[in-house]
């Protein structure tokens, strides 16, 4: 029981910054929007975190997958697999040129991250809560004895 603790505690900080990374990429754009940025240094921010953000998304779709958490993992199967076809296709990054031409496209495609981000961190701390309930009454039982 000790390990599904640790995976779900695993899970949870890798949720928190995917979470953060989405958050600060739809700040940036909205600073963008209001002239608090420049395009290049927007894009330059952004676009240094696109490539983390979707490592640690196929990070945690290979452990859901890998642990059996089939709901999770199919919950969470869309959003990569769409991350990988913009990684393969060479679109994941923000162009300096184009940023202000689709920086509505750009904020609600994050707005909708973030979104699923929210709804899997719910999922997630549910079963952290679970778990660790779980690893406690397990602990007592055996004290008990």
């Amino acid at each position: 029981m000790a390990w599904d603790l640790i995976f779900w505690i695993l899970c949870f900080f890798i949720n928190i910054a995917l979470f953060a990374s989405t958050f600060y990429q739809l700040l940036s754009l909205s600073d963008l929007e209001v002239d608090h940025l420049n395009p290049f240094e927007a894009s330059s921010r952004i676009n240094a975190v696109v490539v983390p953000e979707f490592l640690l998304q196929g990070l945690l779709c290979a452990l859901f997958l890998l642990t059996w958490h089939w709901f999770m993992f199919l919950l969470f199967l869309p959003l990569t697999a769409y991350h990988l076809m913009l990684y393969l296709n060479r679109k994941h990054l923000i162009d300096v040129t184009e940023v202000f031409r689709d920086i509505d496209k750009e904020k609600k495609y994050r707005y909708v991250k973030l979104g699923i981000y929210l709804v899997l961190f719910t999922l997630v701390l549910f079963r952290l809560i679970i778990s660790a309930f779980s690893s406690l009454l397990d602990e007592d039982e055996v004290h008990a004895f």
